[in-house]
């Protein structure tokens, strides 16, 4: 994405220091979510960087990756799978750990929720230590999906979670 489109974006997003806890700055994206503009140009730019690659279904991770996961499905023209935390899918499904800050938890998808072979773009609002996108990868071979692409509004550059995600095609929007 062009320096320009990226500080466009970067001046919708509320940087709240000490949120939450001391020495933390949130990058708090309701203020880019309530920016029609905004918001619409996150999809088309998603949409652009994935089109013509084939995408099946776009999964998306729990909570903030559903706002964007619904729309660039529709986009796409690909069916959505969400990926939730332990205890919150109705029907069976298979399981993967990730380690937190302290300690671990545990995010689900359906066993059914795509057919193998299905061309995947995995999808969650932040890349931070890449904990998470990792289970959600490990999630998507369980089913025998083949990723195409994963995405991100935002990196944490500093916090080196692209490192995790070496060998996969990593896009982000915003760099901070």
């Amino acid at each position: 994405m062009s320096p320009k489109k990226e500080l466009e974006l970067k001046s919708c997003i509320r940087s709240i220091p000490d949120f939450p806890k001391a020495g933390i700055l949130f990058r708090d994206i309701t203020t880019l979510l309530n920016n029609k503009a905004a918001f619409s140009k996150v999809i088309d730019l998603l949409a652009g960087k994935f089109k013509g690659k084939k995408i099946d279904y776009v999964v998306a991770i729990e909570s903030r990756g559903f706002i964007f996961g619904g729309a660039l499905a529709v986009k796409l023209k690909a069916g959505f799978v969400p990926v939730r935390k332990k205890g919150k899918l109705p029907a069976k499904t298979y399981s993967a750990s990730y380690s937190l800050e302290y300690g671990t938890d545990i995010l689900e998808i359906h066993q059914d929720a795509f057919p193998a072979g299905s061309r995947i773009l995995i999808l969650d609002d932040l890349l931070a230590t890449g904990g998470t996108v990792k289970a959600v990868i490990e999630l998507v071979y369980h089913l025998r999906g083949k990723i195409a692409g994963i995405a991100f509004l935002i990196e944490l550059v500093d916090l080196k979670g692209r490192d995790k995600l070496a060998g996969y095609p990593v896009h982000s929007l915003i760099k901070y």
